[in-house]
């Protein structure tokens, strides 16, 4: 039949997914070990949201069993292309992925501590920040001591590396 002589009221609105964290086309999707934790928790949580889907209103069922699916596809689509990586292989005196860094920020006496995570994973609130940030960028690669600068428009703010752990 054709969606032309479908009454209104029977057209099923489709759900609006929330994207998940921006992963640009090409990048590899590092993850720590404990951020496919996080995924596969998540994925464990909705098939239990999708076993609890109500029944009374067979439309809204419909519509919250197309919500989950579709959360769940892009979901799958980050845990199948996730590569895990060993925080313990990472070099202990430089800045690489997964690692905890305590740093001064300008002119800051008290240091601050971010971890550099996979994108599912960050978090500022947590302060776990995404490899792909500004501030993770310029920290990649650096050592103890080193005082990286993150240009701001016409601002620099200053970054001294204070101290590097892998856990």
């Amino acid at each position: 039949m054709s969606r032309g002589f479908v009454k209104e009221d029977d057209q099923e609105e489709l759900p609006m997914v929330p994207p998940r964290a921006d992963l640009p086309i090409g990048v590899t999707n590092y993850v720590t070990p404990n951020g496919l934790h996080l995924m596969l928790e998540e994925k464990k949580m909705l098939h239990t949201e999708k076993e609890h889907v109500p029944l009374e209103n067979e439309k809204e069922r419909r519509i919250a069993m197309n919500l989950i699916n579709a959360k769940l596809q892009l979901l799958n689509e980050r845990i199948a292309n996730a590569k895990v990586v060993d925080l313990g292989d990472q070099p202990k005196d430089e800045v690489r992925f997964g690692a905890r860094v305590s740093l001064l920020i300008g002119k800051s006496k008290t240091p601050q501590e971010f971890q550099i995570v996979g994108v599912d994973e960050a978090d500022i609130a947590k302060n776990k920040i995404s490899f792909l940030s500004p501030i993770a960028r310029i920290l990649i690669s650096k050592r103890v001591g080193d005082t990286p600068v993150l240009q701001l428009g016409k601002e620099e703010r200053i970054f001294k590396i204070e101290g590097i752990g892998y856990s």
